[in-house]
C-alpha cells in the first residue's frame, strides 16, 4: 500500500505527468483511459483523484450474471472514486443526478464512467466531479443494470481497471495507475518535472524547441 507521502508527492503532478511515466514503464497504453472526459465541475483547473471502487454493468436483458444485494450506488466510500463499466454501444445513461446526490453524500471524491451519463446541470450544481464516455438522455432502467462491485474491469486490450487502483482526471483527461507502479511513476515524474523547468526556462531565453529537447531530454 502507498503511504500518504506518496500519493501527496504522486497528486502534485498531472494526468499528462503520468502517462508519460506510464508509457516509460511499458503500462499498456500510458494508463490513459482514451475517450473518458471531464464533465463535471465546469472548471478547467478541477482535478479528481483517489482510489478506485469498480462496478460492472450488464445488459438489462442478461438473465446468467449476478445481481447486486442493493443499489450499486451505496458502495461508494468515502475518499473513492465510482469506476463504472457499461457495455460499450449503449446509448442510455448509467449514471445520473440523483446518484451523485448519494455518491457526495457517502463522501466520494467523484465518478468516472466508461459509458454515459446524464443531467449534466445537477452534477455541476453541486459541483461534484464527473468524468464519462458520453451522456445520453435516457435513463439505465430496462437498458443496464450493475451485476458486480469491486472486481477487475477490462477498459482495453490489457489495460484493466483493478479495484484499489488510483485514477486521476482532469482538463486533459483521466489515467489509471496500478498501486504496484505508484513509486517508479513517482520517481519518474519527479525527475522528468526539473528536466521540463529547464527545457521551458531554455525556451523562454529564445533556444529552438529542437536543440533544447535533444540536449535536455534526450
Amino acid at each position: 500500500m502507498a503511504s500518504d507521502e506518496i500519493l501527496s508527492a504522486l497528486n502534485e503532478f498531472s494526468t499528462c505527468d503520468i502517462g508519460d511515466a506510464l508509457v516509460k514503464l511499458k503500462y499498456p497504453y500510458g494508463g490513459f483511459l482514451d475517450g473518458i472526459t471531464m464533465y463535471s465541475p465546469d472548471r478547467h483547473d478541477a482535478k479528481l483523484f483517489g482510489q478506485v471502487i469498480t462496478v460492472k454493468m450488464v445488459d438489462a436483458a442478461c438473465k446468467t450474471s449476478p445481481s447486486l444485494p442493493k443499489h450499486f450506488c451505496d458502495y461508494n466510500e468515502a475518499g473513492k472514486i465510482m469506476f463504472v463499466s457499461q457495455p460499450h454501444g449503449m446509448y442510455s445513461a448509467c449514471w445520473g443526478g440523483l446518484m451523485s446526490t448519494r455518491a457526495k453524500f457517502l463522501g466520494a471524491k467523484g465518478v468516472v464512467v466508461d459509458g454515459r451519463f446524464r443531467d449534466i446541470g445537477e452534477h455541476r450544481g453541486m459541483d461534484f466531479p464527473v468524468f464519462a464516455r458520453g451522456q445520453s438522455i435516457l435513463g439505465s432502467n430496462g437498458f443496464t443494470r450493475a451485476s458486480e462491485v469491486n472486481i477487475p474491469v477490462q477498459f482495453k486490450d490489457e489495460l484493466w481497471i483493478h479495484p484499489g487502483d488510483y485514477i486521476m482526471g482532469d482538463a486533459d483527461g483521466v489515467v489509471v495507475i496500478p498501486v504496484s507502479h505508484i513509486d517508479a511513476v513517482v520517481e519518474f515524474c519527479t525527475a522528468r518535472k526539473k528536466i521540463d523547468e529547464l527545457t521551458f526556462e531554455a525556451l523562454r531565453s529564445g533556444e529552438p524547441i529542437g536543440e533544447a529537447i535533444k540536449r535536455l531530454r534526450q
